[in-house]
């Protein structure tokens, strides 16, 4: 057993797929201030700016590397559904993202609120609201990935849920805050180390 050196200027993290293969028993969905709308092929900037807002914490920037081109590819596609959790202001404070393009599954690719709303309850009702629309008829397999510089609890709260893992991997990549697609002072639990 050894340490592996991730070499300067990048990240790694460890990737945790889980699945759930039987849709769970439906229950009422917790209340909430906030309510899902449905975004129907959104602009890249309007996209970019939430995922930016929920996922900046936590290193994403998967969709800030890519033009306007490849996000489109992605966000335009009739296989996936885009949503944007509001608030009563109307204020888009979180994001799903559900991913069919796989016959007979779903992966949840993004699910997330804006890190101020951590620790409310707010995520078990995003959750709800997810399962309820990724059991579509048809789909067998409901999934997603999760990895360790996610919220130090989104591991359990996804096997809370019902989801098993059942993979893992090592992924190692630029340093998003280094590369430019975020602020260098995002994500102060990770130590950003020059190149």
């Amino acid at each position: 057993m050894g340490l592996i050196a991730v070499p300067r200027g990048e990240l790694a993290t460890v990737v945790t797929t889980l699945e759930m293969r039987r849709r769970p028993p439906l229950r009422p969905l917790p209340p909430s201030p906030l309510r899902l709308v449905r975004w129907d092929r959104p602009a890249p900037d309007r996209y970019r700016t939430l995922f930016r807002r929920v996922g900046a914490r936590w290193l994403w920037f998967s969709r800030l590397a890519m033009d306007d081109a490849a996000l489109r590819a992605i966000i335009d596609d009739p296989g996936i559904q885009v949503f944007a959790a509001v608030d009563r202001a109307g204020i888009e404070v979180g994001m799903l993202e559900l991913d069919f393009r796989r016959a007979g599954a779903c992966e949840l690719s993004y699910l997330a609120l804006v890190p101020e709303l951590a620790g409310k309850g707010l995520g078990r009702w995003l959750m709800a609201e997810a399962l309820a629309r990724a059991w579509l008829p048809g789909v067998e397999r409901v999934w997603l990935h999760t990895c360790t510089l996610d919220h130090p609890r989104a591991l359990g709260f996804y096997r809370a849920q019902g989801f098993e893992a059942v993979a893992r991997t090592v992924e190692t990549f630029a340093d998003p805050r280094l590369a430019g697609w975020l602020p260098p002072d995002c994500a102060p639990q990770v130590p950003l180390l020059p190149f």
